[in-house]
């Protein structure tokens, strides 16, 4: 029997019922091909992948920022939101600690010391509709419904000003 007789498991090589094998040219351009760019076989080809078009970069990628737009805009409702809530809280709580109260003006306060200003400016009373009455009935009475909305809508473009920015 023939050394090809005996590769092939006991068949002649002219047997036509013998599956035909790639021949010794096949095998060494098979492993040509499997080798990579920089010569060393089995490692795919460096360098980044090709889109459909052939450019370098396909469409169907994330973006390069790391951050999909979604996020970006979820980002940029959440501090709208939080800026906002933030500006219609924070209105009692600074003139509170400015000493325009519920009660009235607060001794040795920055609101009395104001009120001080306001009085002796106007000949010794405080003129409805200035800085100082408006002041002390907000800290009284609160904010109206459309003061508040004016203000968190100021504090939502802030907010998301501010978060589109960074």
């Amino acid at each position: 029997m023939s050394a090809k007789a005996i590769e092939s498991g006991g068949r002649d090589a002219t047997d036509p019922l013998r599956p035909e094998s790639p021949s010794d040219e096949e095998d060494e351009l098979s492993q040509s091909s499997d080798q990579a760019s920089d010569g060393s076989p089995g490692k795919p080809p460096q360098g980044p992948p090709q889109g459909p078009d052939g450019s370098g970069s396909d469409p169907r990628d994330p973006p390069k920022d790391g951050g999909s737009d979604f996020s970006h805009k979820a980002g940029i409702a959440c501090a709208a939101v939080i800026g906002g809530a933030l500006a219609v809280g924070a209105v009692p709580v600074v003139l509170g600690a400015m000493g325009f109260t519920g009660a009235g003006i607060a001794a040795s306060s920055i609101a009395a010391k104001m009120m001080s200003s306001a009085a002796i400016a106007n000949g010794g009373g405080v003129a409805a509709g200035s800085l100082v009455a408006t002041l002390q009935s907000v800290g009284a009475a609160g904010l109206s419904m459309s003061s508040n909305i004016i203000l968190g809508s100021a504090g939502s473009a802030l907010g998301a000003w501010l978060w589109d920015r960074k």
